[in-house]
């Protein structure tokens, strides 16, 4: 499964992704849109791995290389290659299918439960996801539900965590990949974010107990199992 991912800013990795692509055999290439690097042809990959970013999906102007990954994102999913989008990726997806990505009530920074909504139960990807999970988030924007798309989790504070558009479109509005390393980095570059806010959390905080990235890395894995699964199996009709 040749995997190409897109970052949008040089201090936001793979996390635990790059992990699991290795011990599966997964080729991983990439496109730095900060970078202005080339996006590759749709047939050069067959999924499409859309990571976070401060900026917003309509910051076009002042983010032109928006467009056209906006574009390439349009063209996966017309040639019915997986996608999962993390956070902006989510709402990058979200904004392609024509859903609306505007500033959330709260920012929600740290360590905030998920769950699983009923009709995630009727979904194919959700025996991936846990019926209630903690998990990772750094975001203040959201998005409306995209049309056909089905809603898989909400938070307190955020009812569209997560969706699926058919089997092989997922976005998750929060974090799964996030490891020590990729927390430290976030708060090294986004620290004036951490202002006293009732979903926000201090960097003590979120880095206090271990323990919780490998759980959350072991969700990724199921999550990434499951589209390892879609790839191996012959297309049906969805």
């Amino acid at each position: 499964m040749k995997i190409h991912w897109l970052q949008h800013v040089a201090f936001e990795g793979l996390g635990s992704i790059a992990g699991w692509a290795a011990q599966n055999g997964c080729p991983v290439t990439g496109s730095r849109m900060f970078a202005d690097e080339a996006l590759p042809p749709v047939a050069n990959l067959d999924m499409l791995v859309i990571m976070g970013g401060p900026m917003s999906v309509n910051d076009e102007v002042l983010h032109p290389w928006l467009v056209g990954e906006k574009r390439l994102i349009n063209q996966v999913i017309q040639a019915g290659k997986m996608v999962l989008g993390i956070c902006l990726g989510a709402q990058l997806v979200a904004s392609v299918a024509g859903a609306r990505v505007y500033p959330a009530d709260h920012q929600e920074i740290g360590w905030f439960a998920v769950e699983k909504t009923w009709a995630a139960e009727e979904a194919a990807v959700g025996h991936a996801l846990a019926d209630k999970a903690e998990v990772f988030h750094w975001h203040g924007e959201t998005f409306d539900l995209p049309g056909g798309g089905v809603h898989l989790a909400r938070s307190r504070v955020c009812e569209n965590q997560a969706f699926a558009m058919g089997q092989r479109i997922v976005g998750l509005q929060y974090h799964l990949e996030t490891t020590p390393e990729s927390v430290s980095t976030l708060i090294q570059h986004c620290r004036h974010e951490l202002v006293k806010a009732p979903y926000v959390q201090t960097a003590t905080d979120m880095q206090s107990q271990p323990n919780r990235f490998r759980v959350l890395n072991l969700e990724m894995d199921r999550l990434l199992d499951y589209f390892f699964s879609i790839h191996r199996t012959p297309k049906m009709a969805e």
